[in-house]
């Protein structure tokens, strides 16, 4: 996924919101979150709970300029960044060479944080993430003011019918608060933790024509949980970030591993698939990412993976394994068709030492390759017919109609949301670019 860069913070002139609009793409980091959800599970409401709170005024002002703009995004988007390089030239090393992908994550990102500004505590989580991980770009606190004067004047300029000295108001509320939590949230990560790491490509095993496992050596300690994922650099696109989760749990020699899937167009994910070589160095955010194994609770784990989402799910395998308890894991590993299933075979050695691990590969067309317990079929009609998983807490990690139609399938065979986790980044994680 793309990189982003980060939001203005503390006051910023009001009389900026008259004139040329910035826009709900802030600088680049805020496209490195997931949407809000702290848990990484469905956003739906759990069980059918109590009713929502009705919206507060703020939140009610910034949505009508959200359906006002949401017509013209692409322009207010242009006209953001128009601004900020007009006005702030220097910022403009803080962004990557070319920009076109990367602006409608920025745009949806900002749009998000600004929509839950109701939900203190889902929003403060997402926004630490991205305070934090706004520092590999260079971020500075003094950035954030002049990233909200131009979103103000891209609003103004965009939303004629709804922008109004309340409106401005309410944005400028809204912002304050979002860019204060992304900066305190900074200044308490530079304290214990660099800004990036340096890593050194150690192996690069092609697993398919598109498909690489990347194996890389961190230049000191690099902490993280199985499940999670970090945002990579590549020396051959500076300043572009993509996603990728880790393929395994915490080694003891340090070594981390991502499987990567080079997509069309890809620049990084073509460049790690078919540039990279051992020696090269990349560079690494700090992990991130709510999909790990809550160890405190019994409860099965039902894991659903796809394409290269099956790394952070074989990753979650492993943490269940090191820790001995004997918990029911059951993965079922999706596929287009059985020579998609690229990473089946350590999946099934690890089912063999494990009785309490059960591993179903699923295939959408044609046979499975003579795999054991193979499924033909589509993912979610599997797990369906596996069920219940009343016992179970469920993880799912692939393409994101694939996270969508199991998360659906789950809600509908009564799993409460609450159990249901996932990294959803609509470019998502494991995909690549």
């Amino acid at each position: 996924m793309e990189a982003s860069q980060d939001l203005a913070s503390g006051t910023w002139p009001a009389a900026a919101a008259h004139d040329t609009p910035v826009h709900r793409t802030p600088p680049p980091d805020i496209a490195d979150a997931p949407d809000p959800d702290p848990r990484g599970g469905t956003q739906a409401d759990p069980e059918g709970g109590a009713a929502p709170k009705a919206a507060s005024p703020t939140a009610v002002l910034i949505r009508r300029t959200m359906a006002e703009i949401e017509p013209v995004a692409d322009k207010v988007t242009s006209y953001f960044y128009a601004l900020l390089f007009v006005r702030h030239p220097d910022l403009r090393a803080l962004f990557p060479a070319a920009m076109d992908t990367q602006r409608d994550r920025l745009f949806k990102a900002l749009l998000t944080a600004a929509e839950h500004v109701d939900d203190a505590d889902t929003l403060g989580d997402y926004l630490s993430h991205l305070g934090r991980g706004h520092r590999k770009y260079g971020t500075r606190p003094e950035h954030y003011p002049a990233v909200g004067e131009c979103l103000l004047g891209a609003l103004a300029r965009y939303a004629p019918d709804t922008w109004n000295p309340d409106t401005e108001a309410a944005w400028v509320q809204a912002y304050t608060a979002i860019s204060q939590i992304m900066i305190d949230a900074a200044a308490v990560d530079e304290a214990v933790s660099p800004a990036w790491w340096h890593a050194e490509v150690v192996s690069h095993e092609l697993r398919t024509p598109d498909i690489a496992v990347v194996t890389v050596r961190p230049d000191q300690p690099y902490p993280f949980l199985a499940g999670q994922y970090t945002t990579l650099e590549t020396p051959w696109w500076p300043r572009v970030w993509r996603h990728y989760s880790f393929a395994s749990a915490p080694r003891s020699d340090g070594l981390l591993s991502f499987h990567v899937k080079a997509v069309p167009a890809g620049w990084v994910s073509g460049a790690l698939v078919h540039r990279a070589r051992p020696g090269d160095v990349i560079r690494l955010g700090p992990p991130a990412g709510s999909m790990t194994v809550d160890h405190t609770t019994d409860n099965g784990l039902l894991c659903l993976g796809g394409g290269t989402g099956i790394a952070p799910i074989r990753a979650l395998v492993e943490d269940v394994a090191e820790h001995g308890r004997r918990r029911l894991v059951d993965v079922f590993y999706g596929a287009r068709s059985g020579s998609d299933l690229y990473d089946i075979d350590p999946l099934l050695t690890l089912a063999r030492k494990h009785p309490w691990l059960s591993v179903r590969p699923v295939v959408a067309t044609g046979p499975a390759g003579g795999q054991v317990n193979s499924i033909s079929g589509q993912l979610p009609d599997a797990v369906r017919q596996y069920g219940p998983w009343r016992a179970y807490d469920a993880y799912l990690s692939g393409p994101a109609a694939m996270v969508r139609s199991g998360v659906d399938a789950l809600v509908g065979a009564g799993m409460p949301s609450n159990r249901i986790r996932h990294d959803f980044i609509e470019e998502l994680v494991m995909a690549g670019d």
